[in-house]
């Protein structure tokens, strides 16, 4: 069973791998490495939609959410940038510096946008309904 479990942990490190490496092609389309951003800054948010400690429910968006959008921009991904992508990750090709980098700022400017646009459209709808 633990030799199945490092295959599939094996398996992921090169998928994870494998879409930074597309997220970094020129041949990516532009929608598609949105997906891959926000997905990225979804996985990075110290906030979820179901907070984590309620139980079963604080782990459906990470079960769900997750796996659906990392789908959703394989979908979107050409199929030959995502083959050579995979190859490269296979290979162990990486610029480790421009992921840290420009990619970790990137997702921070993401993650901060979107909960001022949450906080703002809460307060909107608040202000709303008490105004009303």
């Amino acid at each position: 069973m633990v030799p199945a479990w490092q295959q599939r942990a094996r398996t992921l490190k090169h998928e994870i791998h494998a879409l930074i490496l597309a997220w970094q092609s020129p041949r990516t389309p532009w929608f598609a490495r949105l997906v891959l951003l926000l997905v990225i800054a979804y996985a990075l948010s110290p906030v979820d939609l179901i907070p984590d400690f309620i139980p079963v429910l604080g782990y459906v968006d990470d079960l769900l959410l997750l796996p659906l959008g990392i789908a959703l921009a394989l979908r979107l991904i050409p199929a030959e940038v995502m083959a050579e992508c995979r190859s490269r990750a296979q290979a162990g090709e990486a610029d480790t510096a421009y992921i840290s980098g420009s990619a970790g700022r990137w997702a921070a400017v993401v993650i901060v946008l979107l909960w001022i646009i949450t906080i703002t459209l809460l307060l909107w709808l608040g202000w709303r309904w008490w105004a009303a």
